[in-house]
């Protein structure tokens, strides 16, 4: 499990690596082009159930911490999936991956 550690907050958000290698790459892609954002996650059940939402700003400290030392191959499908989310009102969400071998639908 990697870790999304926002600002100086102590509170770490656990995200399995994949995920994170995907977020970091849909958050670092809006962040350089200067463009702020919310992110929402859910906690779950078995941390209380409940969501969390923060704004994500180039000023603001952001670190991407990964338990694996190998970087997954990166599904570009899924992180165009997750930029559409976060251009969106509600802001950047966890959408599950997608089959790489699904068309994309440029329309």
């Amino acid at each position: 499990m990697g870790r999304l550690i926002y600002n100086s907050s102590p509170r770490e958000i656990e995200i399995d690596d994949r995920t994170l290698a995907h977020l970091r790459v849909a958050i670092i892609n809006k962040l350089r082009r200067s463009e702020s954002f919310s992110m929402t996650w859910e906690h779950g059940v078995a941390n209380g159930s409940g969501r969390t939402t923060i704004w994500l700003h180039e000023s603001i400290p952001l670190q991407f911490v990964f338990s694996g030392n190998r970087p997954p191959k990166l599904n570009r499908l899924w992180i165009e999936q997750l930029l559409l989310t976060a251009n969106s009102t509600s802001g950047l969400q966890y959408v599950p991956e997608p089959d790489e071998d699904d068309p994309i639908d440029e329309d």
